[in-house]
């Protein structure tokens, strides 16, 4: 057998395995019959391995999205898996990343879900891990500020930390997440309520944090983040709260991101 024919059965092995339908026995690659030597027919060992390859992508899916699966038990979050699965197959070689498309998926299918509130938390569980994941950076601090001479905070510009991630959300899917993380499994949980609204997620030290942010402070820190040079950012404070309140809402801002570790300064 030449490696080139060796090749061209393991994709064939991978597409039949990938099919959404198991295929009848004549139509497996005669090399993929001659190569099987089990007393088992093919079909069945393919069946086996077509099983176990979706219930370990259901088993990923379910380490990505702990909180959706105990929403959804796991008999309705496997039939979503499945799913997703057959729009969906993995492209990556690790699998960790496999659920990455989830979001939008669940967007595209409205009906997969019991309530629409669940594809923001499914968006959130993904974030978060994204979050914990993120490469270590050193966050500005005060100590890097202080060097600054007062020319240089015209044009300094701030860069979002590797960890930080913000949403726009449509539904308060916060404190459900709350309750499904800490509460035990028998635990009353409230439906979310209808809101827009930021949720800004970062790790700070091992722990991934989130906390929901009000309209003036996302406004501000969306423009950050988009690059806005900070002699500028009182202009965006002051179109949120007035020019009396700018300078204290941009002082404040810029403390508390920089006390939880959010912000880079950006490399020019």
């Amino acid at each position: 057998m030449t490696l080139d024919s060796l090749r061209n059965a393991q994709l064939a092995l991978a597409a039949l395995i990938q099919q959404a339908e198991a295929p009848p026995a004549a139509a497996l690659p005669p090399l993929l019959r001659a190569l099987h030597g089990r007393p088992e027919s093919p079909q069945v060992s393919l069946g086996i391995y077509r099983n176990a390859w979706r219930g370990r992508l259901i088993e990923a899916l379910r380490s990505n999205y702990p909180v959706l699966h105990r929403v959804l038990g796991d008999d309705d979050f496997a039939e979503l898996a499945m799913g997703f699965i057959a729009h969906h197959p993995p492209h990556t070689p690790s699998i960790r990343w496999f659920g990455a498309a989830l979001p939008a998926y669940l967007q595209q299918q409205p009906n997969a879900l019991p309530h629409p509130a669940l594809s923001d938390l499914a968006r959130m569980e993904w974030a978060l891990g994204l979050s914990f994941d993120a490469a270590d950076a050193a966050p500005l601090d005060g100590a890097q500020l202080a060097t600054l001479a007062p020319q240089d905070w015209v044009g300094l510009r701030l860069a979002a930390h590797a960890s930080l991630q913000l949403l726009e959300l449509d539904w308060a899917v916060e404190p459900l997440w709350q309750q499904l993380t800490h509460a035990p499994e028998d635990a009353d949980t409230r439906p979310p309520e209808l809101l827009q609204h930021q949720l800004l997620i970062w790790r700070q030290a091992l722990d991934t944090r989130w906390r929901s942010l009000q309209t003036e402070e996302a406004a501000l820190l969306q423009a950050t983040l988009a690059g806005v040079p900070f002699g500028e950012l009182g202009h965006v404070a002051a179109q949120q709260v007035g020019d009396k309140a700018a300078p204290g809402l941009l002082a404040s801002a810029l403390q508390t991101w920089v006390n939880q570790g959010l912000l880079v300064m950006q490399v020019r």
